[in-house]
């Protein structure tokens, strides 16, 4: 159970999830032109799990000295599994990724694709060794390689497929995933964000410059308040603007994810402690996941 906590299995659960419903219940049932088969699809959640499992624990073993402050019950490396051990697996979990990458694109002649496995790798290592101590950048950083982990789908499937006669179409499948990754990018900004007001005790004895340490945990949470209102009138706009026929569609947003965006809105304002803050991290997680989940409905927006 360490191990798969120490590579954040429900993390890498839900990457692998969000990539299936793009090629299932987006991409197949429209009859997009798509690239990889189900072993090719396979293939790409492989490599992109095991690159994201390389980075949660790389992470792990620089967040070491945070962590014995912010959440000393929950240390995996040094405890349950030695410095060395949690190294060795960053190799093998990087090795395996990049190379089930490579094998990848050769398998569906773009060997040029192969950059962006190694450009991944490289950003979450720079990012757990440095860029996580910067203001906001790593912030940034790490949003842009979740919502990445989304955009790569429409990469490898939609883009060598197109034509001069496809083109069209397959751009509208290209924006929509597009638009998923975005909202990736932003809630995990927002999560980000939250975890850092969350976290500020410790990242402070480790002399990194995280949001709330360089503008103080008050002026960060009243940020993040205000950051709240931009991801939300995003997704009441399209509710409004793209499923105001579908009563189905629109209540599950009105449920599962404008609901709930609008009780971390409130919550946020009333934030105080380290636990406030942890359950709003929690939250933005459960918006994302129940965000996703809505692909399930394009089937039925689309056809009815």
């Amino acid at each position: 159970m360490n191990f798969l906590n120490l590579i954040r299995w429900k993390n890498l659960l839900m990457i692998a999830l969000v990539q299936l419903l793009i090629k299932y219940a987006l991409l197949e049932p429209f009859g997009a032109q798509t690239s990889l088969n189900s072993a090719g699809i396979f293939l790409l959640i492989i490599a992109t799990t095991c690159i994201a499992a390389a980075g949660n624990i790389i992470n792990d073993i620089n967040d070491i000295q945070t962590d014995l402050i912010n959440k000393p019950d929950k240390i995996i490396v040094g405890h349950s599994i030695s410095l060395k051990t949690a190294y060795n697996l960053y190799i093998v979990f990087t090795s395996f990724g990049v190379i089930i990458g490579f094998l990848l694109t050769k398998l569906i002649n773009q060997s040029s694709f192969f950059i962006l496995f190694v450009v991944i790798s490289a950003l979450l290592y720079v990012y757990a060794t440095q860029l996580k101590r910067t203001f906001l950048i790593g912030n940034i950083v790490i949003s842009f390689l979740v919502g990445s982990s989304i955009l790569i789908v429409g990469v490898f499937e939609l883009l060598p497929n197109i034509t001069a006669l496809n083109r069209a179409t397959q751009i509208v499948f290209f924006k929509t995933i597009f638009d998923y990754g975005v909202f990736a990018f932003a809630l995990t900004l927002l999560r980000e964000i939250a975890k850092d007001i969350e976290d500020i005790d410790g990242d402070y004895n480790a002399n990194m410059n995280t949001l709330p340490i360089v503008i103080g945990r008050a002026r960060a949470k009243h940020v993040l308040s205000v950051l709240n209102f931009f991801p939300l009138g995003a997704i009441i706009l399209y509710t409004i603007l793209n499923l105001y026929k579908q009563p189905i569609a629109v209540l599950y947003f009105l449920l599962l994810v404008i609901g709930p965006f609008i009780y971390i809105s409130v919550k946020t304002f009333s934030a105080k402690s380290k636990k406030d803050f942890h359950a709003i991290s929690n939250l933005y997680k459960l918006v994302m996941l129940f965000g996703m989940l809505s692909l399930l409905l394009y089937k039925y927006v689309i056809l009815n």
